[in-house]
């Protein structure tokens, strides 16, 4: 008898306490005999997002999964990281089964927020026509599309907040230990993702490495911009522009400190 699967993909930048009850209610309800947390480096819907390095997300994964109720059937997976990005879900569907197909039954649980898109994927009737999808409900997001052909989990814990507002609040040095699990928390604690000194170290060392996309640039110009470090600011907003002209979140940012300094160094008594 093949072991029955269930694949749930996700950034997860951060994973947290959400996704592990997701997982833990899987099991409890008998919907899987192992929850799979296929973490995605990079999601064809955010290819324009700076997300923190997969190899440091999927760590994170296996620390809240070890530490979730059953350590031995919710479990991280990086297998998107060997495969072709953009991380299509029916590449990997169909990598799964080429190297798993004999021994085990995959199936897909998501949310009703990314289930909103779910026309916009690739292939996305073969997924229908060939895997069962579980879909729980998020707030704002009801589930519409294809009802009919999914099983909705209306029962499923429902949590208020994303993986958005614990990078906001780890931004802020605020308290996210209600958040994510314990040694996730100390991870971020210690790494400093979100942080703008944190991010300035990181990006710093992804532009060194060779990594030209105008998004570091911005990113970073930002950070500079919170710490009123201005010149660094719009040194980096320029370097943005320069690699891509149509940029108008550079151009915008270029603008304003341009609008700052210009102001500064005006004598308003005698303009």
């Amino acid at each position: 008898m093949k072991k029955r699967m269930l694949l749930y993909f996700g950034s997860f930048d951060p994973i947290h306490n959400g996704h592990i009850a997701l997982a833990e209610y899987a099991i409890d309800k008998n919907l899987a005999d192992e929850v799979v947390l296929i973490v995605s480096p990079q999601n064809p819907f955010k290819a324009d997002v700076l997300q923190t390095p997969e190899y440091c997300r999927f760590e994170m994964a296996e620390m809240a999964c070890s530490e979730s109720r059953y350590p031995d059937k919710i479990k991280p997976s990086g297998v998107e990281f060997v495969l072709d990005k953009p991380s299509y879900t029916i590449n990997t569907l169909d990598f799964l089964q080429e190297s798993c197909g004999e021994d085990m039954e995959f199936a897909i649980i998501t949310g009703s927020d990314i289930w909103a898109r779910f026309d916009e994927w690739k292939e996305y009737e073969r997924i229908l026509n060939e895997y069962k999808i579980y879909v729980y409900p998020r707030k704002g997001y009801p589930v519409e599309k294809f009802a009919d052909r999914v099983t909705l989990l209306e029962d499923a814990p429902f949590v208020e907040y994303s993986s958005t507002e614990v990078r906001e609040k780890a931004e802020r040095s605020e308290d996210i230990s209600a958040m994510v699990s314990p040694s996730v928390a100390q991870y971020i604690a210690k790494n400093q993702f979100w942080t703008p000194a944190g991010r300035i170290v990181r990006l710093t060392s992804m532009i060194e490495a060779g990594d030209e996309r105008d998004i570091l640039y911005v990113e970073r110009g930002k950070c500079y911009f919170q710490h009123n470090e201005w010149g660094k600011a719009i040194n980096d907003f320029n370097h943005a522009k320069s690699i891509n002209p149509d940029n108008k979140e550079a151009q915008q940012l270029h603008g304003m400190v341009y609008e700052i300094l210009s102001f500064r160094y005006k004598d308003i008594y005698n303009p």
